[in-house]
């Protein structure tokens, strides 16, 4: 195939799929993000890591679909202009008209192992420290006024009558308990500052009170200050609290293949191991295997001189549904049988011999398209 003929269609099919990605990316992305995060997420500094830690995992499932989605567009396109005819008469055979779509495909695969093996393990526990932020309302600025706060396994309570700025509320009145030392306080004070440092927040209270009442019945103390610190368990400037647990799915690719459960850990353990796994090394692969099935049904279904565009054009919906069905039980069949992950290892297999046989049939009557085409051409018609 000419040089600047096979840059020039694998440019288009790359350009495509960068399109088609964005458009199927960019929506998912954002509808998980307003629906799991609050409105004050977003003041409290999460929306950036909610992003980082959803958007590589949406990034390589979605991108095999978008390979073949503009595969299948720029074979229909080629097909309604003509342009397939045209490269018969060139003398290029259907394995040569194939070999663009086929090197950005499996520069898609081989983007997509390391979204899924190095990209995605590396971020996606990201999304989970902002869910565990928002559940345990560990952000001091997600904290609302005219609500009770429980901390500190409810040794704790907090409650503020409003933000003056960003760090700063007012009205603050706090309550908490003390086992080690037996006595429970009362603290009220006219303001208060949240001032991050590395490990946590300290609260830096203004003119207010502390009550002091110890267990058994002794005297009660009060005493006013005009300021006083708390130190408190939240998210500080180092990072955000760390959870106490780590899934499989944040695993680097040798500490996933190493954490394989084995039968005492239980099936549940396993099953979720082998739908990440499924998830890991199956779906990257089908950047290859969609492009190949679009470029079989096109070349099978339209004509090479443009005629049939409409059943064309109808064949761009097979690669979502396929690519959807696939993902569906990686998801969930796995999950719940373990075992089925032959299903889905024998439909991707599947679709690599029926995309094959649908290749090498058109190639197999390539010398009588050749023929055709070429005498058309040298007839001018």
């Amino acid at each position: 195939m000419p040089r600047l003929l096979y840059l020039y269609l694998a440019k288009r099919i790359a350009v495509s799929a960068l399109v088609i990605e964005t458009g199927l990316c960019v929506p998912v992305v954002m509808a998980s993000l307003f629906h799991q995060l609050p409105a004050a997420a977003v003041r409290g500094g999460l929306l950036m890591p909610a992003l980082l830690g959803t958007m590589p995992t949406v990034l390589y499932v979605a991108l095999p679909m978008a390979i073949g989605v503009a595969v299948a567009l720029e074979f229909a396109r080629m097909s309604s202009d003509g342009m397939i005819a045209v490269l018969y008469s060139l003398r290029l055979s259907v394995w040569s008209i194939c070999v663009p779509a086929t090197l950005v495909a499996t520069i898609a695969v081989v983007m997509g192992y390391w979204i899924s093996s190095v990209v995605a393990p590396a971020n996606v526990g990201k999304m989970h420290d902002v869910i565990h932020v928002i559940q345990n309302s560990l952000n001091h600025r997600m904290l609302e006024p005219g609500r009770f706060y429980h901390l500190d396994n409810g040794y704790r309570t907090l409650y503020f009558e409003r933000w003056r700025s960003a760090d700063v509320a007012s009205g603050m009145y706090i309550h908490q308990y003390s086992p080690d030392k037996a006595e429970e306080q009362i603290i009220n004070a006219a303001e208060t500052e949240f001032r991050r440092n590395e490990t946590g927040v300290v609260m830096i209270l203004s003119n207010g009170s502390i009550q002091t009442h110890p267990d058994g019945g002794g005297n009660m103390q009060s005493a006013n200050f005009d300021e006083y610190v708390i130190p408190i368990n939240m998210q500080g400037a180092g990072g955000m609290p760390k959870r106490d647990w780590r899934g499989a799915f944040e695993l680097s690719l040798g500490e996933f293949l190493r954490a394989r459960p084995g039968p005492e850990l239980g099936p549940r353990r396993y099953a979720e191991w082998m739908s990440e796994a499924t998830k890991r090394f199956a779906i990257p692969i089908l950047a290859l295997a969609h492009a190949l099935l679009a470029i079989g049904l096109v070349l099978t279904v339209a004509t090479a001189t443009g005629r049939g565009s409409a059943a064309t054009t109808a064949i761009v919906a097979v690669i979502p549904t396929i690519h959807i069905g696939i993902m569906v039980g990686a998801e969930s069949l796995v999950r719940e049988d373990p075992r089925l992950v032959w299903v889905i290892g024998l439909a991707i297999a599947a679709e690599f011999i029926i995309a094959l046989l649908l290749i090498e049939r058109q190639n197999a009557n390539f010398p009588a398209q050749r023929a055709r085409f070429g005498r058309l051409a040298h007839e001018g018609r």
